[in-house]
């Protein structure tokens, strides 16, 4: 045995188990993230029961069963119900029962004896709502302007095409609201702009102010016309209604203008639920989102951070592999050197909501307040790049991880063999070319190897961004149609601010729990695509320069 401890046989088996359970545990909270977010867009039957209120009454109950746990039976005693039989514990169920504007209340938890017979009735309807969350009923009859134009069996395909009609519209409002009219609130904002800014340099005269006048005349009479448009669509959109017959008892009517989708969940069949899914996981990756971030999709969010780490890693790259190329080649190696080098290490472990206060007072307030008075005067009082944005995120997250990518290619200069640089200047090389043609080549897998772990850093960060640019909703993405068409002075929605806000500051937790998974498994898909990229390069790379390595 002491043979075989000292052979180091144990340690290897150690270490290989300790990399087993490693993996085992990563694979697992992937396997869970995975499970409880994918499986949220899948459609949940809906039940119709009855429950025993505390009271004695009983009253009707229809919703989705979200979880179920067990419960003390004292427990629910002291909370004024009464449950027969001896039993210490019993079950109880999360029902999701929606119509929160009739019942005040989305998810509420119902003791199992307290329920009576549980019911999937194929006629119940789900309506998932742009304001008020889902709604489940029995559809009773279609209306239009007030009139009933079907009931009973007939009312459910009048229903589909009616919501398709509205669907349309709600988009066509939509398409002109933020494309058109925000095209012409741009012009008219512009057309002030310009003209503040001719007025403080003392240009303004009556023939341009005739014209600026002429131009917003122009845009005001579009913007009037399309007002119009927008009017008579929304008066159109909003003749279809449907009534249906909540869990109470109580008939209720719904606009088909406030509705994003409607389906019968328990009279789908399998090919039915697949094309749902897919609908609803497309929804979620390309649409922005509903309801306080609980509903609808996170595109704006996903465009906000990996436009903010292709940024980050631009600007935090050429920095990082000159400041190392300094220290490694051209500086004297002494005491100023190792004191950078002793503090540049130092610099990875501060706490990442420190460069978040560094980047709010040097970037935001000096730098961007600087640049508000040297070249946008005419905004002002109104930030333009004084206040957070995208551009202050990026170079926040760029110094954060500064560090990681100077040692990493400090690290891979290092190990170009000296015989390299000394074969490259006896040849007539000089000092910059043997650089720059020979010794970063053979250096940029470890300069790949920084900037991926730079990327991996910067993408879940979450404590700066929230002091230097990101919001919970941004209302326009950084890029778009207008001149200069990337915005870099915006806010902007990021992956890790979603999940902390959906997950910590979401008025209905139980709404947003499976949001919460769904958007840290795609944060985690995002860092390994982006990953993934590098790691190839890099891999292209250093296949490249391997012969050289050897000599």
């Amino acid at each position: 045995m002491r043979d075989w401890i000292r052979s180091g046989s144990p340690w290897i088996w150690l270490t290989a188990g300790a990399v087993a359970a490693s993996l085992l545990a990563v694979a697992g909270v992937m396997a869970l993230t995975a499970l409880r977010g994918l499986g949220h867009f899948w459609p949940k039957p809906v039940v119709e029961t009855t429950f025993m209120e505390r009271d004695g009454k009983r009253s009707g109950l229809i919703g989705e069963l979200r979880d179920r746990e067990e419960v003390s039976v004292r427990r629910l005693r002291d909370s004024g119900f009464t449950i027969a039989g001896d039993a210490v514990f019993v079950e109880r169920v999360l029902v999701k029962m929606g119509n929160r504007d009739v019942t005040g209340a989305d998810f509420r938890w119902f003791p199992v004896p307290l329920l009576g017979e549980i019911k999937y009735p194929k006629d119940i309807i789900t309506l998932e709502r742009r304001e008020w969350g889902n709604f489940y009923g029995h559809l009773l009859a279609v209306k239009e302007d007030g009139k009933v134009v079907a009931e009973g069996e007939a009312a459910w395909p009048e229903l589909l095409a009616r919501f398709e009609r509205a669907d349309r519209l709600f988009w066509q409002i939509h398409a002109l609201e933020k494309y058109d009219i925000g095209r012409i609130n741009y012009s008219l904002e512009q057309a002030r702009l310009e003209s503040r800014a001719l007025e403080i340099r003392g240009q303004l005269t009556d023939e341009r102010t005739a014209g600026l006048e002429k131009r917003k005349a122009e845009l005001n009479a579009e913007f009037g016309k399309l007002q119009e448009r927008v009017a008579a669509l929304r008066k159109d959109i909003g003749r279809d209604t449907l009534l249906a017959r909540v869990q109470d008892g109580k008939e209720v009517e719904v606009r088909l203008a406030l509705v994003a989708d409607v389906y019968r969940p328990n009279d789908m069949g399998f090919a039915s639920k697949i094309g749902h899914y897919a609908g609803k996981l497309r929804e979620f990756i390309t649409e922005d989102p509903r309801e306080a971030n609980t509903e609808g999709g996170i595109f704006p969010a996903i465009f906000g951070t990996v436009m903010m780490v292709l940024l980050m890693a631009v600007m935090v790259t050429p920095l990082g592999i000159m400041a190392a190329i300094y220290m490694r080649e051209y500086a004297r190696q002494g005491l100023l050197i190792r004191i950078i080098r002793i503090s540049v290490n130092n610099l990875a472990g501060v706490p990442s909501i420190v460069y978040g206060v560094f980047g709010l007072g040097f970037f935001v307030y000096f730098l961007g307040g600087n640049i508000d008075q040297l070249f946008f005067p005419e905004a002002l009082p109104a930030p333009t790049f004084g206040s957070p944005g995208l551009l202050w995120a990026s170079l926040t997250l760029a110094i954060l991880t500064l560090p990681v990518v100077i040692v990493s290619t400090e690290e891979g200069l290092a190990r170009v063999p000296r015989s390299v640089r000394e074969g490259s200047l006896a040849l007539g090389a000089t000092k910059a070319e043997t650089l720059i043609k020979t010794v970063l080549p053979m250096a940029s897998p470890a300069m790949m190897t920084g900037l991926i772990l730079a990327i991996a850093r910067a993408a879940g960060e979450v404590a700066p961004l929230m002091l230097v640019g990101v919001v919970k909703l941004a209302p326009a993405l950084p890029v778009d149609g207008y001149f200069p068409y990337m915005h870099l002075e915006r806010k902007f929605m990021h992956l890790g601010f979603h999940i902390y806000d959906v997950g910590f500051q979401s008025p209905n937790v139980e709404a947003a729990r499976p949001l919460v998974y769904a958007t840290a498994l795609l944060l985690v898909i995002v860092i390994m695509v982006l990953n993934l990229a590098a790691i190839r390069l890099r891999n292209q790379l250093r296949e490249k320069y391997r012969g050289l390595e050897s000599v």
